[in-house]
């Protein structure tokens, strides 16, 4: 448990030194604009753990996402929009939802939000 916690925090500080977030004060910031927006996002289904750490990604790796998502560690979207979102629901988890859609593609529709590099959708809904 403690080597999670540890790929966990590591994980998480290479999302933010991997995603800057620059800011200018002063100026329109589209992103700051949108933050909020609730949007559809179609994108592949990715535990984080795993992408953050060795950009694990795709088919090949479909069988261990499953395994990490369903254990709880954090689900995300590799979107086609270039981005990858932490998936959340309504003040909740969405992996024993997401699991069985690991290294697939849906659409997912939600609040976009970010902070400091990081995005996320939340109160995000499976489009069926």
């Amino acid at each position: 448990m403690n080597k999670m916690k540890l790929l966990l925090t590591i994980a998480a500080a290479a999302v933010f030194a991997a995603s800057p977030l620059v800011a200018h004060e002063g100026h329109d910031d589209k992103e700051n604009l949108a933050a909020g927006e609730t949007k559809k996002i179609t994108g592949e289904v990715i535990d984080m753990a795993c992408y953050v750490d060795h950009n694990a990604t795709g088919e090949k790796h479909a069988d261990c996402a499953k395994k990490c998502i369903t254990s709880g560690l954090p689900v995300g979207l590799k979107a086609d929009d270039g981005k990858t979102y932490l998936l959340i629901g309504e003040h909740k988890p969405l992996n024993s939802e997401l699991a069985q859609y690991a290294a697939k593609k849906i659409t997912v529709e939600g609040k976009i939000v970010s902070r400091d590099g990081i995005y996320m959708i939340e109160n995000a809904v499976i489009m069926k």
